[in-house]
């Protein structure tokens, strides 16, 4: 790419859509297509994902994320029921409220965690003690996980196999929340099979908007008594597009020759150039292991705001204990360059 050094390193939000997703969405806008998901375009994403995740799915185009995890967990989980989740959980910190209001009241249970990945021993002792209070408190009945998490961290496919088999035992569902899974996947070297429903996941919440989506999500179910009523739930959310053929072909094209899984490894590979040069300067500390494409470094508050001054954005953070500095979040993703990264590095 030809443009200006890219400065944001807020999101990978920020992004622009690549130039796959444009041409997928020219193809689709010609000539007339059936509503509601009746389309070829929404049928073709179907067979696709029963190909990419090697199982019968049933997959539910949606334009955001939060409508993708708090659908998700409105099937599993009754108003009078719980979700359990880490505390650093998006489901918990960055959706308004979104999945306990799609869920007519349930509540989030959120465990605390060193690093964004839930400790087995804090999941047993979860249920074990929500099992002891009987109709006086809101039984945990789904258990949600994030992959990658939210502090950039990696679950390795061991983690996730034991947490949701401790899950399976104590009756739960089962929902990963994978805004970033293909950076997992990318970083853990797997199959898209080996880190859902062969790790024990029930259903997804497919991130495509990171990745390269113009606004494009998707929830993949792998069980059919959850996916039985679940086009009901979109539609009672307002969630239903009517010319659903531009959000599916979206994912489509992010899931063909995998797309997704390159955009990914590339920005892995952006974090870990990042991660790299900020490891040789002696002002910088990073608290958590760079897995995928987000990287959190401590810097001195002069650095910060010379950043800013300079015209980089990123996110502030609140300060680990025993770290002095600020606490900010740099973020990677497909449309980041080598150039991009090393601007960023001279700048410091």
């Amino acid at each position: 790419m030809t443009e200006a050094i890219r400065k944001n390193f807020a999101s990978d939000n920020i992004a622009p859509v690549c130039p796959e997703v444009m041409r997928a969405l020219d193809r689709v806008n010609h000539g007339s297509a059936a509503a509601y998901g009746e389309d070829r375009t929404t049928a073709a994403l179907s067979a696709l994902a029963r190909e990419v995740f090697e199982h019968d799915v049933w997959v539910f185009p949606v334009a955001t994320g939060t409508a993708a995890n708090s659908l998700a967990l409105s099937a599993a989980t009754d108003p009078f029921g719980a979700v359990v989740c880490d505390q650093s959980a998006h489901i918990a910190n960055d959706e308004g409220g979104a999945p306990e209001f799609f869920m007519h009241g349930a509540k989030l249970v959120p465990l605390p965690s060193a690093d964004g990945r839930m400790a087995l021993a804090d999941l047993d002792r979860a249920l074990t003690e929500n099992g002891g209070h009987g109709v006086h408190t809101s039984p945990i009945q789904t258990l949600s996980l994030t992959q990658s998490t939210e502090w950039g961290t990696v679950y390795t496919l061991e983690q996730l196999g034991a947490l949701t088999a401790r899950a399976r035992e104590a009756g739960l569902a089962t929902h990963l929340d994978g805004a970033r899974l293909g950076n997992a996947i990318a970083a853990l070297g797997c199959r898209p099979a080996d880190v859902s429903w062969r790790a024990g996941f029930d259903m997804i919440s497919f991130g495509g908007t990171k990745n390269g989506a113009m606004a494009a999500e998707a929830v993949v179910i792998f069980r059919e008594d959850l996916a039985r009523n679940f086009l009901r739930r979109v539609k009672r959310s307002g969630h239903l597009w009517s010319k659903q053929r531009y959000l599916s072909a979206q994912i489509h094209a992010l899931l063909e020759n995998d797309l997704w899984l390159r955009h990914a490894a590339h920005a892995n590979t952006m974090a870990q150039r990042l991660a790299h040069g900020l490891r040789r300067l002696p002002v910088a500390a990073l608290p958590f292991e760079v897995q995928g494409n987000e990287v959190f470094v401590v810097l001195p508050e002069r650095a910060v705001a010379e950043l800013e001054t300079q015209g980089y954005e990123f996110y502030r953070w609140t300060n680990p204990p025993g770290l002095d500095g600020v606490l900010i979040r740099l973020v990677t993703c497909w449309a980041t360059e080598s150039r991009d990264v090393d601007a960023l590095l001279a700048a410091l």
